[in-house]
């Protein structure tokens, strides 16, 4: 069998992202789980975010079969996936623009919500690092979408299996993940 950019990521999600305690941990959604997953281990660290991005350039994306001219999502768990993804298309020759998506708009300057060459993309592929609920990428839709950009699909490392891809779903956005939380016990 050969060795993929996912088996690579598995190891290094098992030994440092998951977390597993007695005591519950509060996740981004105000939810309680034993199980945590810290993916700026993988996303902050140059070596495992290139393998990332290469994972979804190479093993995720070409599944979904949809075009876009950008990826981005909300700010902060998005924008190394969307830096490290928009590179690594680079050097294969395609321009894919970066997006970052602030929590509420810029309280100075021009007031946008949307950081990066959002006003020449018409469409944008949302990533977030892990879904629960997926209140955080469905707000970056919604901003997205908003700005007049069209968002049908999104990727995101690690799918906590708690609604997050069916709250998505019924805001017409098909989400794919490198992994499920189940994968992990």
């Amino acid at each position: 069998m050969s060795h993929t950019y996912r088996d690579q990521l598995f190891s290094w999600m098992k030994t440092h992202v998951y977390r597993f305690s007695e005591t519950p941990f509060r996740l981004a959604s105000g939810l309680e789980s034993q199980h945590y997953f810290n993916c700026k281990e993988v996303t902050l660290h140059p070596e495992r975010l290139a393998i990332i991005a290469d994972c979804f350039i190479d093993e995720i994306i070409p599944k979904l079969d949809v075009e876009f001219q950008a990826i981005g999502g909300l700010t902060l768990g998005a924008d190394p996936i969307a830096y490290a993804i928009s590179l690594a298309y680079g050097k294969r020759g395609k321009t894919i623009f970066p997006l970052v998506v602030r929590k509420e708009s810029k309280g100075h300057g021009t007031g946008q919500q949307i950081e990066g060459f959002w006003k020449e993309v018409k469409s944008c592929l949302v990533v977030d690092d892990v879904i629960t609920t997926g209140g955080s990428t469905l707000k970056a839709v919604k901003v997205l979408r908003d700005a007049g950009i069209t968002v049908t699909n999104g990727i995101c490392i690690l799918d906590r299996e708690e609604g997050g891809r069916e709250n998505l779903e019924k805001e017409n956005v098909s989400m794919a993940s490198i992994f499920k939380k189940s994968e992990f016990f």
